[in-house]
């Protein structure tokens, strides 16, 4: 298993940043920002240096390389007193609001083996027979995984346009009423790049946040029937947060123990070491693809064994509060909101 390296300026000339980065949005514009004092304190980095282009967003940041990084952490060091906001008194966003790629993975495939059951199991339900026809639709083959998900990392597109914040009010998409979270860690990209070899792949990782890949269960399990995709029954919403976390935060980002709470009470427990694939083998096969990576990519690990109110068969309602924590990282915190009524 390949395991994270120090983002850098070239393999040879590594930069530790060890930074927790958050956008948080006021006067009508979203900031970057550096968390201080156990994430109770932020620093504005634009309000520290006004005019400098690389401090003008999230995604300016991660473009500058480590240069900017080395900037950013001169300033943490000096702490200036005008940059200095309480992290209570803002509003936290996505800390990439608008990225410009998000491929969501089965890196971890245990969860899509008990998923694929799970929805055999829903579908039968309604037969006259439902252990029959239960059996029935696990001996076709139709709701077993395919050996290609071992073999290779497999993705999907996710619209950058759907991505929001913490503490945001999750609303279902129209037709739906079973919003479901998804507990899945997030890696960023820190520099473009093609034809990467595996061995230096870790290296083109900025950095690590916790994603929520909201899914609409109802309306998911209706429109997968068709074998085209699950569609606008995951694109309505993708969280992101509550921060960004440089790589160099992280001694083994495969050992990192991952929590869902609804509610207050904990109803998914895993961990980042039984992922089959590691983000470095995503980078290196990506990079093969088109055009390669690019810096702010957002690549999303899938979705931890017992990682969704569904696999835990547990329903959410409208108000529950969903949390997601991650070792490192903090908690994602958003609220579930009522579904709109459709007319026929």
């Amino acid at each position: 298993m390949l395991h994270v390296q120090s983002y850098a300026r070239s393999p040879s000339n590594s930069l530790e940043s060890h930074m927790r980065l958050i956008t948080y949005r006021a006067d009508g514009r979203e900031h970057l920002a550096v968390l201080l004092d156990a994430d109770k304190t932020v620093l504005d980095l634009a309000a520290a240096a006004p005019g400098r282009p690389e401090f003008g967003s999230m995604l300016a940041l991660i473009e500058s390389g480590a240069d900017g990084l080395a900037r950013a952490a001169d300033i943490v060091a000096e702490r200036p007193a005008q940059a200095i906001r309480d992290a209570s008194d803002v509003r936290w966003c996505a800390p990439l609001p608008r990225p410009p790629r998000v491929r969501d993975c089965a890196l971890f495939t245990e969860h899509l083996s008990a998923a694929l059951r799970e929805m055999a199991r829903r579908q039968a339900a309604a037969a006259e027979d439902p252990a029959a026809a239960l059996d029935e639709l696990l001996a076709s083959g139709r709701f077993t995984l395919d050996p290609l998900f071992a073999q290779r990392v497999l993705y999907y597109q996710v619209d950058p346009l759907s991505i929001t914040g913490p503490e945001e009010v999750i609303e279902p998409p129209d037709g739906a009423t079973e919003l479901d979270y998804e507990l899945e860690l997030a890696a960023v990209i820190g520099r473009g790049g093609r034809d990467i070899a595996p061995e230096d792949a870790a290296g083109y990782i900025f950095g690590y946040t916790i994603c929520n890949d909201w899914s609409a269960r109802d309306l998911q399990l209706r429109l997968m029937r068709t074998g085209v995709g699950a569609g606008e029954s995951k694109d309505f919403s993708t969280t992101l947060g509550p921060c960004l976390v440089t790589a160099d935060e992280f001694a083994d980002p495969y050992a990192l123990t991952m929590r869902a709470r609804v509610e207050g009470e904990q109803v998914s427990f895993g961990s980042t070491a039984s992922m089959t694939h590691t983000f470095a083998e995503a980078v290196a096969q990506f990079s093969r693809i088109g055009r390669g990576v690019v810096a702010g990519e957002v690549i999303v690990s899938g979705t931890v064994a017992s990682g969704t109110g569904f696999d835990a068969g547990r329903r959410l309602s409208p108000g529950d509060t969903v949390e997601l924590e991650i070792d490192g990282i903090g908690v994602l915190r958003n609220r579930v909101g009522v579904a709109r009524e459709v007319n026929p």
